[in-house]
């Protein structure tokens, strides 16, 4: 196995790209692996985080007339731009998906989707196969059970994925709070989706009564 390690390894958002899978009704109906609420939060944070680094997202969905559109929440993130809708399990061998990835020229390819041990797994193992630098979203992601999930996860790390969760990569992302340029977006999703941390920010500039940089409030 190759080991991912040393600072080239670390996540880029002018090097990324996302592809988000079938987060879809269906789906969701038969996720078990985590609350439903926190993987249509974290999707639509990984979706924001997404946009805020200006990080080419391609969003996908699987026989959609029955299975249903993608959660709005992450639709009403990229207004106007077209679902992919495919008939392949597996989105890897989709030709219109991959081609718009391949489009974009970045090599850093991030997934999230819905089922894990299946419509994740396999795209991120044939893409790592394919030379892609392969990174799935788990907590943006989910399973039809708890073990499901996990194996999932199992079978993609022996294929040589790399797992993070969608803070994680936002962080990664950022690298460094000297870099202003994205501060507010990145903030601002943090204080929409981040949870325990976005209220502890939120009390931090009560208490010290800092300013809030930008127009994050």
């Amino acid at each position: 196995m190759t080991f991912r390690n040393g600072l080239a390894s670390l996540l880029r958002p002018e090097d990324s790209v996302l592809v988000m899978i079938d987060h879809q009704p269906y789906q969701l109906a038969n996720l078990n692996s985590h609350e439903p609420t926190m993987v249509i939060n974290n999707s639509a944070a990984l979706a924001k985080a997404a946009k805020a680094f200006n990080v080419p997202t391609i969003l996908t969905s699987v026989v959609a007339a029955q299975g249903g559109n993608i959660f709005p929440q992450i639709t009403d993130v990229f207004p106007g731009q077209e679902v992919i809708n495919r008939t392949l399990i597996n989105t890897w061998e989709d030709k219109p998906t991959v081609d718009a990835v391949k489009a974009t020229g970045r090599k850093q390819l991030i997934i999230a989707g819905l089922w894990t041990e299946i419509c994740v797994a396999m795209p991120a193992i044939q893409a790592a196969g394919e030379g892609w630098d392969v990174t799935v979203i788990t907590d943006a992601s989910g399973g039809t059970s708890v073990e499901a999930h996990e194996v999932g996860i199992q079978r993609m790390i022996a294929a040589g994925v790399n797992m993070m969760t969608w803070m994680e990569l936002a962080s990664e992302w950022q690298r460094d709070w000297a870099r202003t340029e994205h501060i507010v977006e990145v903030l601002e999703v943090m204080r929409q989706h981040g949870g325990g941390s976005s209220i502890a920010y939120m009390w931090e500039q009560q208490l010290l009564n800092t300013p809030v940089p930008g127009s994050a409030k």
